[in-house]
């Protein structure tokens, strides 16, 4: 027996129900239009580093141009959505500014902030990436937003299609923490290319032997280090890991020339639980610096501003080819069988009584071999085109059957 006035509020509730159906049904179709429209590329085989030079991104650098950076950080953004939404610009710069920083820069999902455009530190850049998974991007020197991503799964066509899109708009591109849920494997990174930059050290995580796989793989990219914050008001999530660029200014455009040619180190920053931001503030007076990095000969120096508990220097598959402990100065011969060489640089802790423990530690772009010509990530993977158009054919024509399937079907129903 039906109650004749709840017979509105059923055809209510199946017609809103039909249009989420239709919703549904409408937004998977469209992604698996995307999906298999994605081009399919033939991937060489990784190639390290060889020459009989050694390239030094940081050849006659001045100890006094380093610049503290920060690229990875939410304030409020679409109406509060997104997690950063208590983050006001005015303390975000507020609390960088007291901790020594000078280009401070915000990366929100999906949106340039457009806070301190008229600052001459100021970078426009956001963090791209709509999908369930963390496979994100970090964009540097952004035009536009890209709103294009795939969903759900990725495999390597997916990423290096997405890497060649962000590549159009923005002046570097970087992966965004590559570790986290797996975003982009050790396997990804020896084979994509088309990017600059891999944001090694993060809050949130780290992802060190992805860098590791790409420099081994002949990629020359670079270290980013951010604090990929979303609480300004929780001091243990602020100056965790930074980016220090040698620039001789802090405009924005000098900072981005120097990220791109690899003038720069990550730091993970020695971390008391706790402390308030004064507390913090003296701390980062006291984080100390890259004297120089040179090549002589077959030879890399590197020196600190302090003794340091030790200068270990790595190469090929992140390998540990020599430790230097307790001095502020150390060299590595290349051996014939080196391909590039990283350097780790990790200080006593000491900004509180007694000095024990390890404090902050640094992370250097290596210094690799070439032939002479100046290295970039450039594009390799070529398009397959008849693997891509048979994806293409099959994918499509599988979705139309889909919803020639569920029309032959409605339509039954109704006659």
């Amino acid at each position: 027996m039906s109650i004749p006035f709840m017979k509105p509020k059923i055809r209510v509730i199946r017609t809103l129900l039909k249009g989420i159906g239709f919703f549904l049904l409408t937004f998977l179709g469209v992604e698996l239009v995307l999906y298999f429209l994605v081009p399919v590329y033939d991937f060489p085989e990784p190639h390290p580093f060889s020459g009989d030079k050694l390239f030094n991104p940081y050849q006659g650098i001045d100890s006094s141009h380093w610049r503290k950076a920060n690229f990875h950080f939410h304030t409020r953004a679409w109406a509060g959505l997104t997690n950063g939404r208590h983050n006001t610009h005015e303390a975000f710069y507020k609390t960088y500014k007291a901790l020594g920083y000078d280009a401070p820069q915000i990366s929100n999902y999906m949106s340039i902030d457009r806070a301190f455009e008229d600052s001459a530190f100021y970078i426009p850049g956001y963090e791209h990436g709509l999908g369930v998974r963390k496979k994100h991007q970090i964009l540097i020197g952004s035009h536009h937003v890209l709103w294009l991503d795939y969903s759900f799964i990725q495999n390597l066509n997916h990423k290096q299609h997405m890497l060649n899109l962000l590549r159009q708009d923005n002046d570097i591109v970087g992966i965004a923490h590559p570790d986290w849920e797996d975003g982009y494997t050790t396997d990804d990174m020896r084979y994509l290319t088309n990017y600059d930059m891999v944001e090694a050290l993060n809050n949130n995580w780290r992802s060190v032997p992805q860098w590791d796989a790409a420099l081994s793989a002949g990629r020359a990219v670079y270290i980013l280090a951010d604090d990929d914050a979303h609480n300004i008001d929780n001091p243990n999530d602020i100056q965790r890991c930074c980016t220090f660029v040698n620039s001789p200014t802090r405009k924005g455009a000098d900072i981005v020339t120097a990220l791109k040619e690899g003038r720069a180190y990550g730091a993970d920053i020695y971390l008391s639980m706790n402390e308030g931001y004064p507390e913090k503030a003296a701390d980062a007076k006291l984080v100390p610096w890259v004297n120089s990095v040179n090549v002589r000969g077959d030879t890399v120096w590197v020196s600190v501003s302090e003794r340091p508990l030790k200068i270990t220097f790595i190469g090929q598959e992140g390998k540990a080819k020599k430790i230097v402990r307790l001095n502020g100065t150390a060299w590595y011969k290349f051996q014939p069988a080196d391909t590039y060489i990283r350097t780790e640089i990790t200080f006593i802790k000491k900004y509180k009584f007694p000095a024990v423990g390890t404090g902050s530690t640094f992370y250097l772009n290596p210094v690799f071999r070439y032939d002479g010509t100046p290295p970039a990530n450039t594009l390799l993977a070529e398009i397959n085109w008849p693997r891509t158009w048979i994806l293409r054919l099959l994918g499509l024509g599988s979705v139309a059957g889909l919803f020639a399937a569920g029309w032959f079907v409605k339509r039954g129903k109704t006659s």
